[in-house]
């Protein structure tokens, strides 16, 4: 079953961009999302990093995870 409120990896709750910058870096069809924290983590980078670049995708304009 889909889980849209808390992250996986550590129970926080989760809001859209959370969902959307997972689905843009992991995986598109996921069910199961990390909150922004968690993620930075995986991939070694600041949470700074992960929010500069949910900026850059919003306003693209070009993302609709985005929009």
């Amino acid at each position: 079953m889909a889980n849209y409120r808390t992250c996986k990896k550590c129970g926080r709750e989760l809001f859209a961009d959370d969902i959307a910058i997972y689905r843009k870096l992991v995986l598109r069809a996921a069910e199961e999302f990390w909150c922004i924290p968690c993620l930075a983590e995986h991939f070694g980078c600041q949470v700074k990093d992960v929010e500069e670049l949910i900026a850059y995708y919003r306003e693209s304009g070009e993302c609709t995870l985005f929009r």
